[in-house]
């Protein structure tokens, strides 16, 4: 098959009208971050795989913009036909084509790909250039994709209520009171985690999160799940009879939102007549003489962030509340069995670690003739076997999720452990593939950053290690990168603190140094749900200061610094967010403080003790005598021993 460049290009001159550009996002219908392998339509057309971009072709150019996590394997990845447009150093693509476009230029999108914030976004900047922003009825990737991916069908599970903690009837209450004070008789969910979530389901169809492809509508007296009805089984459709949520196609979505526009869609489903006649009661009112100067009683809330264009595009401009999503906050702020069920899975999560550091060292050693995690030497017997007998960057990740898959509650991984060494660790979001990765090499750097998906919760940590002789500016790196993980987790802030605030406390030890890195410190995480969760997170970027953190949300903390072709480091745990016990309470505010529920030793070896003041070393041998204390029932004999040397107490 020839490039797909050629082909989106022929039938770009033929659409009627003829497209000047064609913008490619990496998400799917539900604006995903990580999507099903029939989605990746951007990777499709690019060759780059990363979970984060935008590609751009027009007649005699082709583009992909990405973020700082990607750079470097953006310019691996993209062929002599692209360009690489740097996220925060370039134009952004709206900026780009109203410069470089002629005067009524078309630009081709699909709707249902594109948020409702974003397509508003590049109306207004094609605008200026009377540039139009055309609604393509069909993707036209999909149209020169010759061999794209069936639709997997996949069960729906209910997640139980001794995980989920709230349910179903509690949350449509809470929401339903949320849509009465907001004036709003309807609302339109299409994220797949805020859809289960609400529904207690989860689901298969997306790799690493357990989420199902389905879109929710839910009024004051009614609620619908769209889904492909080959997933539900008899328990299923049970627990959503029980919950008066009706079960329709995931493809009538679209006319239902109509019906839903027109105030008809529950007489159209149900049958229910009361709220049919109030709503066209309510829509004859408005349409009357009187209509303009009254107060919309009848909104359709949607999160203009996350709902797609196509969907938004079926509503009146007058009745559509734009507004984040009533569930981002519920969803984000954990209730007391999720908090319990995710320190569970952390500290199970953590054994693990702890067993694949154990076996990690001792094949660098009886492998590679490492001096191995504890011992500083960089005298090794490369090869002490056969040649045969080697580890990989992909063989060691492999090992890693055996030790989880052990676990009890143990779903699958969470992302695609990013297993690097030496110049690979420098690319941020490196994964791993069979036939292209390093072998294992002990005079060099390894960092994974790794996680799992268990019932009672999401997993997600980083380490980074040596088993040679790390040098002193990789050692004064990881000290600088451990300085400034340990200043995020000891913070106490007042209530009102966005994660704007907070990025910089990572970052201060680095800076000292003339160092830094190019991707955020922290987000949300979810329960048995997607490991990046917003809306809140830890950030340089301007939209870490719309939300503010509040107790019972999750967050990681995970610093880095990155040389490329060289070395990466980076050390990741999870925080949850905590009331704090301060002496005063200035302002009435409260205050906050972070725990961290991650349990995994730091590389003593990698540090540069004279770097350390005397709180960060008692914070280290506090937390390293934690780990002793909390993962001792879940390892053997063995383990223990090597996890008792790894955490010896540090001292200047």
């Amino acid at each position: 098959m020839g490039d797909p460049l050629d082909g989106l290009r022929s039938l770009m001159a033929s659409h009627d009208p003829p497209l000047h550009a064609l913008i490619v996002p990496s998400e799917d219908y539900h604006q995903s971050e990580y999507v099903s392998a029939r989605d990746k339509r951007r990777e499709f057309v690019s060759g780059f795989s990363g979970s984060a971009g935008l590609a751009l072709v027009t007649k005699d150019d082709a583009r992909l913009w990405t973020d700082g996590r990607y750079f470097l394997q953006a310019t691996q990845q993209l062929s002599d036909r692209w360009k690489l447009m740097r996220m925060g150093e370039d134009p952004p693509v709206e900026t780009w084509l109203a410069d470089n476009l002629p005067n009524d230029a078309t630009v081709g999108i699909d709707p249902w790909c594109v948020s409702v914030d974003t397509a508003q976004r590049w109306e207004n900047a094609f605008a200026k250039k009377q540039q139009k922003l055309v609604r393509l009825g069909k993707n036209l990737v999909d149209e020169v994709w010759e061999n794209r991916p069936p639709p997997v069908i996949n069960p729906v599970i209910v997640q139980p209520l001794e995980f989920a903690g709230r349910s179903v009837a509690e949350k449509l209450k809470d929401l339903r009171e949320k849509l009465l004070k907001a004036k709003a008789r309807g609302i339109i969910f299409t994220t797949l985690d805020e859809v289960a979530w609400l529904y207690n389901v989860r689901g298969s169809d997306v790799s690493y999160c357990p989420v199902v492809h389905a879109f929710a509508i839910v009024t004051t007296v009614s609620a619908f799940f769209y889904v492909d009805k080959r997933k539900i089984s008899t328990e299923v459709h049970s627990h959503m009879e029980k919950n008066g949520i009706e079960v329709y196609d995931y493809d009538s979505i679209s006319s239902d939102v109509a019906l839903l526009a027109s105030g008809k869609l529950n007489s159209a489903i149900k049958g229910s007549q009361t709220e049919a006649s109030n709503d066209q009661e309510i829509s004859s009112s408005r349409n009357g003489e009187n209509g303009a100067k009254q107060t919309n009683p009848d909104l359709i809330w949607l999160d203009s962030g996350s709902c797609c264009y196509a969907l938004c595009s079926k509503l009146n401009s007058r009745q559509v509340l734009l507004q984040q999503s009533p569930l981002a906050l519920p969803k984000a702020v954990k209730n007391p069995v999720e908090l319990d069920g995710l320190r569970k899975a952390h500290i199970r999560d953590g054994a693990a670690v702890v067993q694949y550091l154990v076996w990690l060292d001792k094949q660098m050693q009886s492998i590679y003739g490492a001096s191995g995690y504890f011992i500083e030497s960089d005298k090794t017997n490369k090869r002490k076997h056969l040649e045969s007998i080697k580890l990989t960057e992909v063989s060691a990740s492999d090992k890693l999720e055996s030790f989880r898959a052990l676990k009890e509650h143990f779903k699958g991984l969470s992302f695609p452990t990013i297993s690097s060494v030496g110049p690979n660790a420098a690319i941020i979001h490196y994964q791993p593939e069979p036939d292209t990765c390093a072998e294992l090499d002990a005079d060099k750097i390894y960092l994974f950053d790794s996680g799992a998906q268990y019932q009672d919760g999401t997993t997600d940590i980083t380490r980074t290690v040596h088993f040679g002789k790390p040098s002193a500016h990789e050692k004064a790196c990881y000290t600088a990168v451990l300085k400034g993980h340990i200043a995020l987790d000891t913070a106490i802030f007042p209530n009102g603190t966005s994660g704007h605030a907070l990025d910089i406390l990572a970052r201060v030890p680095l800076w000292k140094s003339g160092l830094d890195y190019r991707h955020g410190t922290g987000h949300g995480i979810g329960s048995y749900l997607n490991v990046h969760e917003g809306p809140h997170l830890i950030s340089f970027r301007p939209h870490a200061r719309n939300v503010p953190l509040q107790a019972s949300m999750t967050v990681t903390d995970e610093p880095g610094y990155y040389e490329d072709g060289n070395f990466g480091i980076r050390l990741e745990n999870v925080l949850i967010v905590n009331d704090a016990d301060t002496k005063f309470n200035f302002g009435d505010k409260g205050y906050l403080s972070f725990e961290h529920i991650t349990w995994a030793p730091y590389q003593i070896k990698m540090m540069d003790t004279s770097m350390l003041v005397p709180d960060e070393i008692e914070w280290v041998n506090t937390y390293h005598s934690k780990c002793r204390k909390i993962l001792a029932p879940f390892l053997d004999e063995s383990e223990m021993a090597w996890l008792m040397k790894a955490t010896e107490p540090v001292s200047v």
